[in-house]
């Protein structure tokens, strides 16, 4: 997947998800969403931050905790409370 992450503004977190028809077809692009929707909730996502991921085909082979990993990771890059 790939990670987008800008400040909003405001005081919440907002998720967007591009899961296009390369993804495969629909069953498959709601379950990516699904499994996005679940990493996101679970990770914290500071807030102030809009969020954008493009689902990647690879994305529906891996393990929801795999991916927790890799979107803490990635997420981590853009912490505002994280020391520089």
């Amino acid at each position: 997947m790939t990670l987008m992450v800008l400040p909003n503004g405001r005081d919440v977190a907002r998720l967007g998800i591009i899961a296009t028809r390369k993804l495969g077809g629909a069953v498959d692009r709601n379950r990516a969403k699904r499994l996005i929707r679940e990493v996101f909730r679970k990770a914290g996502t500071p807030k102030g931050f809009d969020v954008v991921v493009l689902a990647r085909q690879e994305l529906l082979e891996a393990s929801l905790s795999s991916l927790e990993t890799d979107y803490a990771a990635a997420l981590g890059r853009y912490r505002p409370d994280r020391p520089a």
